[in-house]
This record gives C-alpha cells, sequence and structure tokens, in this order.
C-alpha cells in the first residue's frame, strides 16, 4: 500500500502558495491543480500533471489552520544538490530553518536531508538517498 497524497492546512494561501512554489519547483514538483470556491483559492495541490500528492488547503472546517506536533511531510529528491535548492528556496520565502542541509547516517549513510518550518509552522523536509 502507498500514500495517494498529503493535505496541509494554511492560513494564507497567497503567502503559502508563494513558499510551496518556490520550495518544490527544485524537487520538480509544480502547482498543477489549484482549487477555487466562491472565486477564492482555498487549495493548490502540487506533484506532476494529471497526479498531485501534495496539497496545501484552507481548511475545510473554516477553523484556523494547526501544525502537527511531532508530524512531518518528507519530499524524495534525486540529489543532494535539489534537496539544497529546496532548503534554500524555502528559506529565501520566509520558511524557519528546522535542520541545515546535510548527512542523516543515524537513517543510513547516504541519507542527505534538510528540514525546514512553512510559514504556518508545518515541517516539511527533503531528502535524497544517494551519495550524489
Amino acid at each position: 500500500m502507498s500514500i495517494d497524497h498529503v493535505s496541509v492546512g494554511v492560513t494564507n494561501m497567497k503567502r503559502s502558495k508563494a513558499f510551496y512554489d518556490a520550495a518544490l519547483a527544485p524537487l520538480d514538483m509544480a502547482p498543477i491543480m489549484p482549487v477555487e470556491y466562491g472565486g477564492q483559492l482555498v487549495g493548490v495541490g502540487y506533484g506532476k500533471p494529471g497526479k498531485p500528492s501534495f496539497w496545501i488547503q484552507l481548511p475545510i472546517n473554516g477553523q484556523p489552520a494547526s501544525m502537527g506536533n511531532g508530524v512531518h511531510i518528507a519530499f524524495r529528491a534525486a540529489t543532494r544538490a535539489q534537496v539544497d535548492a529546496f532548503y534554500i528556496a524555502a528559506i529565501e520565502q520566509g520558511g524557519i530553518e528546522d535542520g541545515k542541509p546535510g548527512l542523516r547516517s543515524e537513517y543510513h549513510p547516504d541519507y542527505y536531508g534538510a528540514f525546514v518550518r512553512d510559514p504556518d509552522g508545518n515541517k516539511i523536509e527533503a531528502c535524497a538517498h544517494t551519495h550524489e
């Protein structure tokens, strides 16, 4: 079994879309499915054409978005350079550093990752499993 998609709640669609557009671009993930309701952007799906696998959205219950303590989402990168580019783009878009790019050999010898918090405090990561 595999995960079809993951969503995180956000408080400001314009700000969050700019953040994720920049942070996910180095990982070849594009905003492919905007969702509007009543003329307002309420969600955006990211991924490859035809298949969004990661979503940002205003919470459907109308309550404020909040981050989950202990939750993080990791995006697979093909190379360490993509991890570095993800990290730089995320920080430039207002992300908060939560683990600079580097080896995480406690997972395995070639695990290279970087962690950031998005503008709403959601913890995201890019990781590569190669020595390149």
